[in-house]
């Protein structure tokens, strides 16, 4: 195992010229990965008061209890998978 920068060194001079090519891409690779997040842009603020998506669904009467609502949905759709299995 290499433990220190001068033992890195000899062992990549050590290596063949594609092998040091390959080690080389693979360290660029990994420079690129693993940048600090302060390198990343900032992402933008969203305004969600002013979104089109939200409230979209705010007239919907059936989504008035959205709990209630996905319950009936699972119910109706679960009830058919059992009815379905049970017919083969």
């Amino acid at each position: 195992m290499i433990t220190n920068q001068q033992e890195l060194i000899q062992t990549f001079e050590a290596l063949p010229a594609e092998a040091q090519r390959q080690a080389l891409n693979f360290i660029a690779f990994l420079h690129q990965t693993y940048k600090p997040d302060a390198a990343l842009p900032p992402k933008p603020k969203i305004d969600w008061e002013n979104e089109p998506v939200v409230g979209m669904w705010r007239d919907r009467q059936d989504l008035v209890d959205s709990t209630a609502w996905v319950r009936e949905l699972r119910k109706n759709e679960w009830s058919k998978s059992n009815d379905e299995s049970n017919n083969r």
